[in-house]
């Protein structure tokens, strides 16, 4: 467990689903950031609401064929504060079309190069809409032994 920040990105776009091939970076980050009123912090789990969820069983298609998500200069701005994990409500947390011709390579800095855990699919609604940008983030073991990836249940306590 440790402090989770929600960033309402939806809010900040002015829409209820981001447009896909938006890319959130040190810009966009800092600007919501201040706008929610808070600081992102070393050991922090940062998590997009980007309403991207919202479109599973509605319009798979277009869940399936790109998405809103953290940038390449966001990941190394994110990292450099040390946070321990980012998540969003997206199928891959990461910009769909890719920024550059790097395949994944948001994947590649946050796990390979820095040891930060990446969180997907997850229920941001909730939060988005009372405002809980800032929250004690939970998050319990998997129950299974030696899986890479799992399915988890996350609670943010305010």
């Amino acid at each position: 467990m440790t402090r989770g920040v929600l960033l309402d990105m939806a809010a900040y776009y002015n829409t209820d689903i981001v447009k896909e091939g938006t890319a959130f970076n040190v810009k966009e980050i800092e600007e919501v950031a201040k706008n929610q009123g808070v600081e992102i912090r070393q050991g922090d789990v940062v998590i997009f609401h980007t309403g991207w969820l919202s479109l599973i069983g509605k319009d798979d298609k277009r869940y399936s064929a790109g998405e809103p998500g953290l940038g390449v200069e966001g990941a190394k701005y994110l990292t450099g504060k040390g946070v321990v994990a980012i998540g969003a409500d997206t199928w891959a947390l990461e910009v769909l079309p890719f920024e550059s011709k790097n395949i994944f390579e948001v994947h590649q800095i946050l796990l390979a190069m820095n040891g930060t855990y990446i969180l997907e699919n997850m229920d941001t609604a909730a939060l988005a809409r009372d405002k809980g940008y800032e929250f004690l983030f939970v998050l319990g073991q998997p129950r299974w032994t030696g899986g890479v990836q799992a399915m988890i249940n996350p609670i943010a306590i305010r």
